[in-house]
């Protein structure tokens, strides 16, 4: 992988594209960005979800295949490169870190998917320019108007999938400004979640705050007004290769800042509730979950790749030294998010 530029499939108004092109350029990892009709011209596998940010990597067998999930890529990344690490050394600062990541993927990304398509203007802006992003932008003008109907249509009708109703629509809208204000006390102190230098969750928040930042009118607006300073740190984010990291610039589990504490909060508050819910409804066989997420109820269909990325938390905690394990149910308990890895197992 050393030997070549990494070929990566993506859009900028992707936020997991926008999330792996951060990271890789972080790590000075090279790489080339392919957009619109590029992969296929090149004869390169098509990947099982063609509109998902594609990373073509060998297989066992030496063989190029398409891989589109960021979590293992990242971590697949880790395991081959040793420089530039984005996983905090100590395993139970890691496991925060791994949650947090997993909040801005499965959580942050509803409020990112809600105010794209819950809005007419976002819909309309988003309508006009991501198809020409996927399919190419020399597309002739009667064929990117049907391509912005078709794709348009398709991405509201799956509001409800994510879990944006009319009903939900004031939570995840009250989850973000609390969000923004979290962030922007942390922010005030360092420059990164993980402390002085960027963990897996810094760039999985980046991946989601990019479209709400630069991208989607109405989250732009609201996010500007909130905290300027969340904007700027998106930024900053989205190249740092010419950050020098120092060994010593992970915050420690033992003595985590009140701004990430507060932060984790907020995962209690509405990524855990989701995330149990969900993994209880699929158990039980159902297609839709009951959830109470800050005092309100929540109903949308269940996400079997939801109930993966909380086994893989559970594995990753029960991996754990019992000393470690301690340290982080320590963290939890104070933060409304010990249920995640006490509760019933999740399923497969």
């Amino acid at each position: 992988m050393l030997n070549t530029s990494i070929a990566l499939q993506g859009a900028q108004g992707s936020p997991y594209s926008r999330k792996m092109l951060a990271l890789l350029r972080y790590r000075r990892i090279p790489y080339r960005l392919l957009s619109g009709p590029a992969a296929e011209k090149a004869g390169l596998p098509r990947p099982a979800v063609p509109l998902l940010p594609t990373i073509y990597l060998p297989n066992v067998a030496g063989e190029l295949e398409a891989v589109t999930d960021s979590t293992p890529l990242l971590r697949r990344f880790e395991r081959e490169i040793s420089q530039r690490s984005v996983l905090p050394p100590d395993p139970a600062m890691r496991f925060i870190d791994s949650l947090l990541e997993d909040y801005a993927d499965e959580w942050l990304t509803k409020a990112m998917y809600h105010y794209r398509w819950h809005y007419a203007a976002d819909a309309d802006k988003a309508g006009d320019i991501l198809p020409m992003q996927y399919f190419g932008v020399c597309q002739p003008e009667a064929m990117v108007r049907q391509a912005k109907q078709q794709f348009s249509q398709r991405q509201v009708s799956r509001l409800t999938v994510v879990g944006s109703t009319p009903a939900t629509a004031p939570i995840i809208e009250a989850a973000y400004a609390r969000l923004l204000d979290c962030l922007d006390a942390h922010l005030q102190h360092y420059p990164f979640l993980m402390g002085e230098r960027p963990g897996a969750s810094d760039f999985a928040f980046y991946g989601q705050l990019s479209q709400m930042t630069q991208i989607d009118p109405t989250p732009m607006a609201l996010t500007l007004a909130r905290s300027r300073r969340v904007v700027a740190w998106v930024w900053t984010m989205e190249d740092l290769c010419g950050l020098e990291p120092e060994p010593q610039g992970w915050m420690q589990a033992d003595a985590l800042a009140p701004s990430l504490l507060a932060l984790l909060q907020e995962v209690g508050r509405t990524y855990v509730p989701l995330m149990l819910a969900n993994a209880q409804a699929l158990l039980a066989g159902a297609g839709t979950l009951q959830a109470v997420i800050d005092g309100q109820p929540w109903t949308q269909p269940t996400v079997s790749y939801q109930a993966k990325c909380l086994r893989w938390l559970r594995q990753e905690f029960a991996a754990l030294t019992v000393p470690e394990q301690h340290r982080v149910r320590a963290i939890l308990q104070r933060t409304d998010c010990a249920a995640l890895i006490d509760a019933a197992p999740a399923t497969a």
